[in-house]
């Protein structure tokens, strides 16, 4: 046997866990705080693990407390076996990240709006936040031309250079956009009018009514909201007038 210097142990934090464990939890963490929600695939993918690798971390993390896991939300057909899962950060978790503060006060806010306004004061409130949000995107809107879908494409590249990581795509009944990241979403648990008024910005920006299908604040891995494409053409009909006055 060779005689020579031991090797320290890797370092440990202060209940046991390896530092490099810990440096790459943090990672998932903040990745979770940024998508909201995101599958073990997504979360290994842009971390550069391997799947046995992602999946070791993340259960630690849902022996700990720290991430709940659920089925992923699919609208209209799936394919066979299970869907697959969507991991999210618990209320315990990003109150130790110092979000959980901010989520409070601003609901506490709303609340008070509520009390000394009612409903209406959150609408208008709601109403007033997004105001420069849609301004910001119309401007990104301005080449888009007059296709809700190309206008949906235009608005998903603009809502994800606002953190809302967006994306658009064309479904057979028209076409979906979706927000994987809701930086509001504790606070439209409580006062869904902040979904409600985005969503009408949506509308106004796309040019055609929309459809709200599923949102982060009501437990839904994406926000999806559903445009409806043209209605399908009808086919031509030829009118033959017969003169029976000879």
């Amino acid at each position: 046997m060779a005689v020579g210097r031991s090797v320290p142990p890797a370092p440990a934090t202060a209940d046991g866990a390896p530092a490099a464990d810990l440096s790459t939890r943090d990672r998932v963490t903040q990745l979770l705080l940024e998508r909201r929600a995101a599958t073990a695939a997504q979360l290994g993918d842009a971390l550069g693990l391997s799947p046995a690798a992602i999946r070791r971390h993340l259960d630690a993390m849902l022996a700990d407390g720290d991430v709940v896991a659920r089925e992923q939300t699919v609208r209209g057909h799936r394919g066979r076996g299970r869907p697959a899962k969507v991991f999210l950060l618990t209320d315990a978790a990003r109150s130790r990240c110092g979000t959980h503060h901010y989520d409070n006060m601003a609901t506490a806010a709303l609340r008070w709006i509520a009390r000394t306004g009612g409903s209406q004061a959150v609408e208008k409130f709601a109403a007033e936040q997004v105001a420069a949000l849609e301004a910001r995107c119309q401007a990104a809107l301005a080449d888009a031309g007059d296709d809700p879908m190309a206008r949906a494409e235009a608005l998903a590249a603009a809502l994800t250079a606002e953190g809302y990581a967006a994306s658009a795509s064309t479904i057979a009944s028209g076409g979906q956009l979706c927000q994987h990241h809701c930086p509001v979403a504790h606070v439209a648990a409580e006062f869904p009018q902040l979904c409600e008024a985005e969503t009408t910005v949506i509308s106004r920006l796309v040019g055609t009514h929309v459809q709200r299908l599923a949102t982060i604040a009501h437990g839904d891995g994406v926000c999806t909201t559903h445009i409806p494409g043209p209605p399908p053409a009808q086919s031509g009909t030829t009118v033959t007038t017969v003169r029976t006055d000879r």
